[in-house]
């Protein structure tokens, strides 16, 4: 997978007068007439992204295999005149849809959020002059001016910087500011971050002043990139394509049997059959098999799942998400704001502590009316370990510049003329006067391997107050100290990665800081063995594709990855696993968009929120366990569902099919199949509330349609044996004998088998089940035995009063069945774990 080339690239190595000609501009700006032309050509400076109609994606949530199985079942519910089952069924499909409605419109709303981070107005050159425009009038061409506290608005290249100094921590992930330059680049091939000579759209301007050229405006810019990536970028569900898989399995099973069902009776039976009375059986029969309760049984769990996440401040803004939740294998995410606080700390001091801080205070601009993260550090601990008031005053200072790496002051304390200078440890080390001990060299090598940023303070004293330059820094310094500074850990955030990885779950972090920094981060919360365990961007799209691959599945350190890379990254990683992605920055958009679940912490920016399918308004990452938790637990009882109808519907859906080849009459009337279905669903709509068994959610799970498959085969062959059981016994009494015992027999065989395939471990050594499920069981079964002795079972239903011996029986075979299926469903699942215990041991 190659790097997708930005625009950006191609005006890094240009230099100022070759890309005014390029645009078609000069150093007094563009003309009105001119910048009317570009307006028409490029169109205005917005994120307009081709939108998606709302109807679209409304009618987009109906094209399913299992919506139109469902609304078969509906339309023949209508035909039969259960009106009750039919408007049911459709309200199931209704409330479906309107679920998956809201999380695809979440994509634009996305867009408007973007768009509230480009500044109003903007200061530029037209006509020879300066003037104010709005900034959707701006085209490729004009020259903006920047002032500190602007919001940049559109992508520029510097064409004029005075200490400049750009917050570019919404794109990259760090925390200190990008000081920039007007120089040109010796290399296109080069990751944002490095890009000094450009000014990027809806950053800010934290210090310093300069003109920029425009050159990308609106969808063209890079965040506009961003924008594009975030509302066009669709990505399916587990949950979606679990549903998919199932109700497509069932809709050719059902189809192709029912076929031969039909074409054998018209075979064998001749013109005794009615061509009618079969299509009307055989559609009974499929609606039969249709777990057409499944859309509310889902409803009702992840509705459930979300009240219970709510109480832990945990915001669900897409229902399936919960159970995606759950088959996450990867959680990724963006170390800033998210594994650490995004704010610098003070963290240890090589020095006299009063005087070095007290020097790193003297030290602060007072030209940049914004101050930056270190000046901020630097003042929150001196408000922390100081007392003493205010005793100088700046007489002189040069700001700080990218190319000298430090800045310095001329102060006037206690009539003592000091010059105060501070900066990286390269730009000053090398002018002291007293000498690097090697206790200090150490020292700083320590602090740079734990991902700290150093900053040295040094000193001298001026005989006058004349004005000093650039020059008088680099002589006769003697050393002060020196301060490390670091983007603290969250307090939470080891403690919830160690039991992510006990649920299975690998953690990965990709960010836009450097590889020392994410090294140490990684290092400190247990991810990596040795800090150096990471791989940047630039080294990871140097690989092959089969590589990527390999490194993307084994790295758990990323650095250096523009938002872009992140977004391919997690495509890499979809492509062989289940991905969550944790985020809080706009350069987090595309990446959490194209997770299959994304998630964002308290305080993330707007349009991650937007991308987001979970909030956690608890900055705890301990709740994202217990997202995992519930998210598994939605899936177990969901699964239980989906193999209790599979099981038990079609082992009495064969059995009816072949019993009706074998006797002249239907073995059971469409309306009692779906009275059979009414009644045998009432208490697996409560399934939701079901205890789960550990065992279920120590590791990630995904829709198995074998296993689906087998249990369903086998249970299914037993259903079948007992529905024959009921046959023998009561089809030579009388047709409406052996329809009556045989619906009383199938409800109670499925109640049964609900206790069963609750769990795969013996029913006596499981949690109970809940009092909810006791409840319709027991509600349920009481119906079935009682409503063929009612006049209105007689009269609507076609039932005849079973006898005491006949009740005695049917029950009888019931209990001999559960007993049939629990010795099953032993063999089955204890052969599974050692078929996966040997796997284990192979690798």
């Amino acid at each position: 997978m190659a790097k997708n080339k930005q625009l950006f690239e191609n005006y890094l190595t240009i230099g100022t007068d070759d890309i005014l000609n390029q645009l078609n501009s000069n150093k007094n700006g563009l003309t009105s007439l001119s910048a009317q032309e570009k307006l028409l050509k490029f169109g205005p400076n917005l994120l307009k992204i081709n939108k998606i109609s709302w109807l679209n994606i409304f009618i987009r949530q109906f094209k399913s295999p299992f919506i139109y199985l469902l609304i078969g079942a509906a339309l023949l519910a209508f035909f039969l005149k259960e009106f009750i089952d039919g408007i049911m069924i459709f309200a199931f499909i209704f409330i479906n849809s309107i679920l998956g409605f809201f999380q695809e419109f979440h994509s634009e709303k996305a867009l408007r959020v973007l768009k509230k981070y480009t500044t109003k107005h903007a200061n530029v050159f037209r006509d020879n002059k300066e003037t104010v425009i709005s900034v959707d009038q701006l085209v490729p061409g004009d020259i903006v001016k920047l002032h500190p506290g602007d919001i940049v608005p559109a992508d520029l290249r510097l064409i004029e910087t005075h200490n400049l100094q750009i917050d570019e921590s919404i794109l990259t992930g760090e925390s200190e500011p990008s000081y920039k330059s007007t120089n040109a680049l010796s290399s296109k091939s080069i990751p944002i971050h490095k890009a000094t000579n450009i000014a990027f759209a809806s950053t800010n301007i934290t210090g310093g002043h300069g003109l920029g050229l425009v050159f990308a405006t609106g969808t063209l810019s890079y965040i506009g990139s961003i924008a594009k990536l975030t509302v066009e970028t669709h990505s399916e569900s587990n949950f979606e394509k679990g549903m998919t898989k199932f109700s497509t399995f069932v809709l050719k099973l059902v189809g192709v049997t029912l076929s031969l069902v039909i074409l054998a009776n018209l075979l064998i039976k001749g013109d005794s059959s009615s061509l009618g009375d079969l299509i009307i059986f055989a559609i009974a029969l499929a609606t039969a098999v249709v777990p057409e309760a499944l859309p509310l049984v889902i409803t009702f769990s992840l509705s459930r799942g979300a009240v219970k996440l709510a109480k832990n401040k945990v915001v669900v803004k897409r229902l399936s998400a919960i159970e995606d939740l759950g088959s996450i294998q990867v959680l990724c995410t963006d170390k800033t704001g998210t594994i650490t606080e995004n704010k610098l700390e003070v963290s240890e001091i090589f020095g006299d502590e009063d005087e070095v801080v007290s020097q790193a205070i003297m030290a602060i601009s007072q030209k940049n009316s914004l101050k930056d993260p270190f000046d901020t550090a630097f003042e929150t601990f001196y408000k922390k370990v100081s007392n003493q008031n205010k005793s100088w005053s700046i007489e002189q200072e040069i700001p700080f510049d990218p190319d000298r790496k430090r800045n310095s002051v001329l102060i006037k304390k206690d009539s003592k003329n000091m010059l105060i200078v501070r900066g990286a440890a390269e730009s000053i080390l090398s002018h002291l006067k007293n000498h690097t001990d090697e206790k200090l060299k150490h020292w700083i090598l320590k602090q740079e391997n734990q991902g700290k940023r150093v900053i040295i303070i040094a000193h001298k004293f001026l005989p006058n107050l004349k004005e000093y330059s650039k020059k008088t820094e680099e002589g006769d310094l003697y050393l002060t100290g020196a301060i490390s500074l670091l983007d603290p850990l969250k307090k939470s955030a080891s403690e919830a990665i160690k039991k992510a990885q006990k649920l299975g779950v690998a953690i990965k972090i990709i960010t836009g800081d450097s590889p020392i920094v994410a090294g140490s981060i990684g290092f400190q919360v247990g991810l990596i063995t040795t800090p150096t365990d990471v791989i940047t961007a630039e080294e990871f799209y140097k690989l092959s594709a089969l590589e990527q691959k390999r490194k993307a599945a084994s790295f758990n350190i990323f650095a250096r990855f523009s938002p872009h890379e992140k977004f391919q990254l997690i495509n890499l990683l979809k492509e062989q696993f289940e991905v969550g992605y944790l985020g809080e920055g706009i350069n987090d958009a595309p990446a959490l968009k194209s997770a299959n679940v994304a998630l964002v912490v308290q305080g993330a920016s707007d349009i991650a929120r937007e991308s987001a399918d979970i909030i956690l308004l608890n900055k705890s990452l301990r709740v994202i366990i217990d997202g995992i938790q519930e998210g598994r637990e939605v899936f177990a009882n969901t699964t239980k569902y989906v193999k209790m109808t599979l099981a038990s519907n079609f082992g009495n859906f064969y059995a009816v099919a072949i019993v009706s080849l074998l006797i002249d009459y239907l073995p059971m009337l469409p309306i009692q199949i779906l009275l059979v279905n009414l009644l045998s669903d009432f208490p697996l709509i409560a399934i939701a509330t079901d205890s789960v068994d550990i065992e279920e959610i120590r590791t990630p799970e995904s829709y198995n349609l074998k296993d689906f498959a087998i249990i369903a085969t086998l249970i299914g062959v037993v259903s079948t044996v007992f529905d024959f059981i009921y046959f023998s016994i009561f089809y030579r009494i009388s047709p409406e004998a052996l329809q009556t015992n045989w619906f009383m027999g199938s409800i109670l065989t499925e109640l049964a088998l609900l206790y069963s395939l609750r769990t795969k471990l013996p029913f006596f050594k499981t949690k109970a089940p809940s009092k909810t499920i006791l409840w319709m069981t027991l509600t349920a079964a009481l119906i079935t035995v009682t409503v063929p002795y009612t006049t209105f079972g007689q009269n609507l239903f076609k039932f005849i009063p079973p006898t005491i011996n006949q009740m005695t029986v049917v029950i009888v075979v019931a209990i001999l069945y559960f007993i049939a299926t629990e010795i099953t469903k032993n063999i089955y699942y204890q052969s599974s774990r050692k078929k996966i215990i040997s796997n284990k041991s192979l690798i």
